[in-house]
């Protein structure tokens, strides 16, 4: 008898199976053969991308979009609830940019949206990323407009955008949806500066008390956490911050994971604060991408110091380091003259050898502020510096490992009359302690 009934259990438990699987195999059928008919949308303005719909049933587990749709025949789906769709237009160099985002000003993934733009065409958002770029767009006026895909509604209004025939260095108004957290991409990719200022032993690694000069750090998230009261303690006179990066494989911006607890901590220890980013940038468009993320990250805080723009190796494979010297000067004066267009002093930092082979320096405003870069025990660079970067390999209390040490001789006051006139300072004009004295400015 048990044996009857275990068999008669293995039978329907069979039976079963191979009905589901049938059944599976048949809806999938179905949506395949359905694929190009046109899909109706009951009691909703809106247009179904038919390459939305999942093509197997574990598809609700990696797509948040599985049950905005309810299927009511062949080809048919209803929308159970239809959200606000909005966008925002920018153009910095020939180009326009389309971002699309909810009623919360999130950047809306996974759909593949539309956009109409006048004597241009139809442009979809073929990667469903939210925004749709288009390149080489001559110089005019152009109106823009949005259609509505499954679930969203678009605005009626549409949006105009002037393309100039030449780029301006002005931040783009909201940048926001460009910066990424290290969460989003592969940091130990990306993040790969390497300087090459000389090494990390040679030269004095202690605190420099310099006459005329004030001594400070700068860190990044290397430096891990940090006890900014102790730092302040030691005698530390200003920070220059690491704001984020572009990745130097992708050319994602890259928020530093420790920028916001480093520039409140310090701010909070009464320390003057600048900031800096590593640039990968390969045009000048870029570059003014670069200095509008910054200036969305630094808008909150008070800063004493520049807005550095970091110019480095990425390891000989980064995406600009094949750049040549007359394109990387244009690219770093974009991004410092896009950071003045916002208030904020503007500056370069590179290592001496970078300075001398990978830039321009008679292409670069003397409204820039320079920090050099070099491991010594005296500068021998031959130009003209506000901000000197001794060594990588200092120690102070508060701060886990090794930290960078620099001297700083920059006129931080407001007051800019006359700054022309100020005394300029090259390696052959070093004090007699041996520390060049830089410039004010």
């Amino acid at each position: 008898m048990d044996s009857k009934l275990v068999k008669m259990g293995i039978l329907i438990v069979s039976l079963f199976t191979v009905t589901v699987l049938l059944i599976v195999l048949a809806i999938n059928g179905r949506i395949g053969a359905n694929k190009q008919n046109t899909v109706q949308v009951a009691d909703a303005p809106v247009e179904q991308d038919i390459e939305q719909m999942p093509q197997d049933l574990s598809a609700w587990m990696s797509d948040e979009t599985f049950f905005d749709e309810v299927k009511i025949g062949d080809g048919k789906y209803e929308v159970k609830e239809v959200k606000k769709a909005d966008f925002m237009v920018s153009s910095i160099d020939k180009d326009i940019r389309i971002v699309v985002m909810d009623d919360q000003g999130k950047v809306i993934t996974g759909r593949r949206f539309r956009a109409d733009v006048s004597d241009l065409g139809e442009y979809n958002d073929d990667d469903r990323d939210g925004i749709i770029y288009i390149e080489d767009v001559s110089p005019g006026d152009y109106k823009i407009s949005l259609k509505n895909v499954t679930g969203y509604e678009a605005p009626k209004e549409a949006v105009k955008i002037s393309v100039k025939a030449k780029i301006e260095y002005k931040a783009v108004a909201d940048i926001s949806y460009l910066i990424k957290t290290e969460a989003e991409i592969d940091a130990e990719k990306e993040d790969t500066a390497v300087n090459d200022a000389g090494e990390e032993t040679s030269g004095n690694s202690a605190i420099r008390t310099t006459q005329g000069a004030i001594f400070g750090i700068d860190v990044s998230k290397y430096n891990g956490d940090i006890n900014w009261k102790q730092v302040k303690e030691e005698g530390v006179g200003f920070a220059i911050i690491r704001c984020g990066y572009r990745g130097s494989v992708t050319g994602a911006i890259v928020e530093d994971p420790y920028f916001k607890k480093n520039i409140e901590g310090a701010t909070e220890a009464g320390i003057p604060v600048g900031v800096y980013f590593f640039t990968q940038a390969t045009t000048e468009r870029e570059a003014v991408e670069e200095a509008s993320a910054v200036m969305s990250l630094i808008k909150d805080y008070e800063l004493t110091y520049p807005v550095f723009v970091d110019s480095e190796s990425a390891g000989g494979k980064g995406r600009a380091d094949d750049l040549d010297v007359a394109s990387r000067s244009r690219i770093l004066q974009a991004f410092c003259e896009t950071a003045r267009s916002g208030k904020y002093k503007a500056g370069i930092y590179a290592s001496k050898n970078w300075f001398n082979k990978r830039l321009d320096i008679s292409k670069l405003s003397a409204d820039n502020v320079t920090w050099l870069a070099e491991y010594a025990d005296k500068t021998s660079y031959g130009a003209t510096y506000q901000l000197w970067q001794y060594s990588s390999g200092g120690r102070i209390h508060g701060i886990e490992g090794r930290v960078d040490m620099n001297l700083s001789w920059l006129d931080t006051t407001d007051d800019k009359k006359d700054s022309d006139k100020k005394e300029r300072v090259t390696s052959k004009e070093n004090s007699e302690d041996g520390q060049d004295n830089g410039r004010d400015m």
